[in-house]
């Protein structure tokens, strides 16, 4: 009698909706909020909240496309897979790629950040923090580091108890907030929103994150009905904690030396309490090395996949027999994130993540447009337009931003 045929080994479904929520809002509030509350301060002025809500609401609508593309594809890959099921694998392929510059911009970004903030502790240049932090990470990165969910846990509940701990310490303060009319930008015409998409262009980098929820499916229970409510708890609970702080940051006392601070949030809770920086901007340093290495880990892990693949030289493939690890493409990662951190300033950093990301979200819509009415699968085609919405949502902020860039131009 023949032995019946055993399934194959999947991965183990533990994770229920508070676990998934905890690593959503663990992804998603990390060292982008820290590193552009002061630049979106300078940017949207008056109206920083509100750039943060329209920057919430777009990653919102496209959070709703993920969560209801996860219900049918509860599979890990997450952007790529949506997007090779419904435009085919040519844009998943460039989705991936696109998703991997993500990853090694936004490095740039948090080391940049990181330097900012590790500033106020050590007397150093900034480009020798930089290659410092980059250096020392990508060395734990080859050495063959496992990210433990404790570990992540604990970054977790740093990085929201210090948010917490800034906006509680502003509460007083809220009632020194301007007119309602200048916070939403009324008053002043047309040109009166373009602070505020200005500041929402860069404040979407601080939304980055949500999406990969949808790549730990294959590791979720009941994945169908817990991802998607995962997806939009975990937006929810973000956009509270940045409008909240954006408030916070407009009502405290010398606004305009907050924004333009290498430390935002530290200086921001030394306005408002009166004592030391250094606490807060200690609690931001870790934040920003757990970013950056997670962010290495990941684009040299895509980057080794990308070269078996053959879609970049197989010369980034190798892996060390001592460490089982891709060091090749560990190093040009590295490499590629101190170039950029010594060449591009913060912000350029940022508006490029932002853009691409959105690239991404809008690939994401379409791909439920497009399976939507294909109707292969029959429960998508009641989102059809949601999709299409989304990703013309997608292009709002840029396209204004294009605008607003051009009228200062002419005027």
């Amino acid at each position: 009698m023949n032995a019946p045929d055993l399934p194959p080994e999947t991965l183990r479904r533990t994770l229920s909706l508070p676990l998934l929520v905890f690593y959503g809002v663990g992804v998603t509030v990390g060292a982008g909020i820290f590193a552009l509350i002061g630049e979106i301060l300078s940017l949207a002025g008056d109206a920083a909240a509100m750039s943060f809500l329209l920057a919430g609401l777009i990653a919102g609508a496209t959070g709703m496309s993920y969560a209801v593309l996860v219900r049918v594809f509860p599979l890990a890959g997450g952007d790529a897979v949506f997007v090779s099921r419904g435009l085919g694998q040519f844009w998943g392929r460039i989705s991936g790629i696109a998703v991997s510059l993500v990853g090694i911009i936004s490095s740039a970004v948090i080391a940049l950040a990181f330097a900012g903030y590790a500033g106020t502790l050590i007397p150093l240049p900034e480009p020798v923090l930089v290659i410092a932090i980059i250096v020392v990470l990508a060395a734990i990165a080859i050495w063959g580091v496992r990210e433990s969910v404790l570990l992540a846990a604990a970054i977790t509940l740093l990085e929201v108890a210090t948010l917490i701990v800034v906006i509680a310490a502003g509460l007083p303060f809220l009632g020194d907030l301007p007119a309602p009319a200048d916070m939403i930008g009324l008053g002043h015409g047309l040109a009166g929103f373009a602070p505020i998409f200005a500041g929402a262009f860069i404040a979407f980098f601080a939304f980055v994150g949500f999406e990969d929820i949808e790549n730990m499916a294959e590791e979720t229970v009941n994945p169908e009905r817990t991802a998607p409510r995962a997806i939009l708890w975990t937006l929810g609970i973000t956009i509270v904690l940045y409008v909240l702080l954006a408030l916070v940051a407009v009502a405290a006392p010398g606004r305009e030396t907050i924004a333009s601070s290498q430390a935002p949030l530290a200086v921001l809770f030394e306005r408002l309490t009166g004592t030391s920086r250094e606490p807060i901007a200690a609690m931001a340093a870790i934040a920003m090395i757990n970013g950056v290495l997670v962010q290495i880990l990941m684009a040299s892990r895509t980057l080794y996949g990308m070269a078996n693949e053959g879609l970049v030289p197989a010369w980034f493939g190798r892996v060390s027999p001592r460490r089982h690890t891709p060091v090749r493409a560990t190093l040009a990662v590295a490499g590629l994130i101190v170039l950029l951190a010594l060449t591009f300033p913060l912000v350029g950093l940022a508006q490029l993540t932002s853009l691409i990301v959105l690239a991404v979200f809008a690939m994401v819509n379409l791909s439920l447009f497009a399976l939507g009415r294909s109707g292969i699968h029959p429960q998508l085609t009641p989102w059809r337009w949601w999709g299409l919405a989304g990703a013309l949502l997608c292009a709002v902020i840029p396209a204004f931003q294009f605008w607003a860039n051009a009228f200062a131009a002419h005027h």
